[in-house]
């Protein structure tokens, strides 16, 4: 017979009730991490590639193609950069300020309206829940949000044009007004309401605080929004004191392109400077700045989707 101790050490290693469905078999185990593992494969080797391209150098790239170890190194490509650095940085300045001030103020409105909309006895909820819903459905077209960014709200060539467009999206609205409907207990806002708390302060307050899930969410979409834009550049900024990185760079890897393509109609000196640029190993650099900052900033924001759960209790 099993003593006490066995038996209590058996129930333990043996879960029950949901957790015995909740449970994965060790082959389905195996073959979930290997799909897993060819999953990240498939996102990192094409990252490391063009690392490597942009340190190959030109030369390389021609005779022996595209390798994950250069043949032979160079730094070609950011040299070629390198030489651009006052317009680099002053678009580099320009892309910061736009993401830091867009990013903080699309999460402001973004939790505003979609707390707003939260509330079960806003009498205007039905109402605006259709004017936030409705464009995401059907979109207003190029031509008449252009009209209304330059012409109606005069934001050509300014600042602005790059930050306000892309601020409040249906989509986050949506989200964060799921998120507060679902996960901010009602009792806990009454509670507060009873001791005599505004709907501002209970906002600031209490939810804010307990939804940094939805806060890190927002954030992370609005900054990859505004860091890999430059369509806002393209149609509304024609000062190229105000454009972002990514309209730099997309502007010199065009350039780049475009002389590659025309090389047999430029002079002789046009055509040996085309012949001594590093085009392949430029573009693979290019990317690189673009991708590192929002790479680096992406850990921040992710370390708070495991937290942030409704925190504390009502006393009842």
């Amino acid at each position: 017979m099993e003593t006490t101790k066995a038996i209590k050490k058996r129930n333990k290693n043996e879960p029950d009730g949901f957790d015995r469905f909740n449970r994965i078999s060790k082959p389905a185990n195996v073959v979930l991490n290997i799909v897993f593992i060819i999953a990240a494969l498939a996102c990192v080797i094409p990252v490391l590639l063009v690392v490597a391209i942009s340190f190959s150098a030109e030369a390389s790239i021609t005779e022996y193609g595209y390798r994950f170890i250069p043949k032979i190194f160079s730094l070609e490509g950011y040299t070629f950069l390198a030489s651009q650095s006052k317009m680099i940085l002053r678009a580099l300045g320009i892309s910061l300020f736009v993401t830091i001030v867009g990013t903080c103020l699309g999460v402001i409105l973004t939790t505003l309206m979609g707390y707003v909309l939260s509330r079960p006895g806003y009498k205007l909820n039905g109402f605006l829940t259709m004017v936030v819903f409705i464009p995401m459905v059907f979109n207003g077209g190029l031509v008449s949000t252009y009209f209304v960014v330059s012409q109606l709200l005069g934001l050509k060539n300014t600042i602005w044009a790059l930050i306000l467009p892309l601020a409040v999206s249906s989509f986050n609205v949506i989200i964060c007004r799921t998120f507060f409907k679902t996960t901010v207990p009602e009792s806990l806002i009454e509670s507060a309401k009873m001791d005599g708390a505004s709907q501002l302060t209970i906002f600031s307050r209490i939810v804010l605080p307990i939804s940094l899930p939805v806060l890190a969410t927002i954030g992370l979409f609005l900054t990859f929004a505004y860091w890999n834009d430059w369509y806002q550049s393209m149609l509304y900024i024609d000062d190229t004191k105000l454009l972002s990185l990514q309209a730099l760079l997309n502007s010199i890897l065009t350039n780049i392109q475009m002389l590659a393509t025309n090389a047999a109609t430029l002079g002789a000196s046009a055509a040996e400077m085309l012949a001594n640029m590093p085009k392949e190993a430029a573009r693979m650099a290019i990317v690189v700045i673009i991708v590192l900052p929002i790479a680096c900033a992406y850990p921040f924001f992710q370390k708070y989707f495991i937290s942030g759960l409704t925190v504390g209790a009502v006393k009842g």
